[in-house]
């Protein structure tokens, strides 16, 4: 039986915590910023859990 293989894209923008949840990184960060408050610059460096509706399909992407 062959090995799955980590999907590198995903490897990249997704990491696992202790309790199995996904942590991903907020859009809207990379350009365009003068027009955005502080607040909400803020808000948007912050790691956020994913969905618990895409959570199946990442774990599919990331096996090991």
């Amino acid at each position: 039986m062959p090995k799955l293989k980590t999907r590198k894209a995903a490897a990249k923008r997704y990491k696992i915590t202790s309790s199995g949840n996904f942590l991903r990184r907020h859009a809207f960060k990379c350009h365009l910023l003068m027009k955005k408050s502080n607040k909400q610059k803020r808000k948007l460096s912050q790691k956020i859990c994913v969905n618990e509706k895409d959570i199946k399909s990442i774990k599919l992407m990331l096996p090991y």
